[in-house]
């Protein structure tokens, strides 16, 4: 398993009040040579997924339901 990267929301102050944080993780069946590397950062409303050479760019935002829909629809495929 990989270590959990934690980013504080730029909406979140200085004075450590209001501070939201999420964690990225990058998927297990990513390489290691840096290419087809995804990040996902779930959460109880939401399930963040993003290019992880790319984190600052955009994002994909599933429900949880969604995502689990996914997640059992891509297991259940098999490579040619």
């Amino acid at each position: 398993m990989t270590e959990l990267a934690w980013f504080k929301s730029s909406y979140s102050g200085n004075e450590g009040t209001e501070c939201v944080e999420i964690a990225w993780h990058k998927s297990s069946y990513s390489g290691n040579e840096g290419t087809a590397c995804v990040e996902v950062a779930p959460s109880t409303a939401a399930v963040l997924v993003r290019d992880s050479k790319d984190k600052s760019g955009p994002h994909l935002t599933f429900t949880p339901s969604a995502w689990q829909a996914f997640v059992d629809f891509a297991g259940s495929v098999r490579s040619v």
